[in-house]
């Protein structure tokens, strides 16, 4: 989103050339039940339209501009977009439905990781996706995001860099969990989350990537 409308398909192919290792996305249903790809749980940041996303009907999220003449996609075509590892963050256990229906449909496991800031979300697709990978996402947490983790089955903790701590860091190492920090924009947190050895970082700005080898 730092250089092109968010969750676009123009956004995911930009990452995809800027050679970064995964797409994140965020997912919502419509009123008619698609997998939408979107940030926030209405319209109104995003596009020309108003109002709640579970409220409209694909054809009328299709309608609208989603930055650059972009229309809203769904999952299945950034699935066609796009080669690169995604991670798709579900908003709700009923996006967790509907998304292990298409990851099913299409072997999808071992090309989608699945994230939510829900825990109920996360336990509610580890039975239905053989072999799925999940990721717990925290904002505001303390030490309890490990226990959290675990007890809802993901492989990955996804954590706010702002309030990451040595002591989080060492207990989710100890529990075998991965860590991503964001978002990390800035060469001060790219020096935070090498300091931490994370195992990555989300960003707004894909070119971190290429600049950060040297300066970070």
């Amino acid at each position: 989103m730092g250089v092109e409308p968010e969750n676009t398909l123009r956004s995911f192919v930009a990452a995809q050339e800027a050679g970064l290792d995964a797409i994140e996305l965020d997912l919502h249903l419509s009123k008619d039940g698609a997998l939408v790809v979107m940030h926030d749980t209405d319209v109104d940041r995003t596009t020309d339209g108003t109002g709640p996303i579970a409220e409209k009907t694909l054809a009328e999220l299709r309608a609208l501009d989603a930055g650059r003449g972009e229309r809203v996609p769904v999952f299945e075509e950034v699935l066609e977009a796009v080669q690169s590892p995604l991670q798709a963050e579900i908003k709700d256990a009923q996006a967790a439905r509907a998304l292990a229906e298409v990851m099913n449909e299409r072997g999808l496991a071992g090309r989608v990781e699945v994230s939510s800031f829900h825990d109920e979300a996360i336990a509610e697709i580890k039975p239905l996706v053989p072999g799925v990978r999940t990721a717990l996402i925290a904002s505001r947490y303390g030490t309890d995001i490990v226990d959290r983790a675990v007890q809802a089955g993901a492989e990955t903790v996804c954590l706010n860099i702002r309030r990451l701590t040595l002591e989080i860091v060492e207990r989710a190492r100890k529990a075998d969990l991965k860590i991503i920090g964001w978002v990390v924009n800035t060469q001060d947190q790219l020096r935070l989350v090498r300091a931490f050895g994370l195992d990555g970082a989300t960003t707004d700005h894909p070119d971190i990537k290429r600049t950060g080898r040297f300066t970070a």
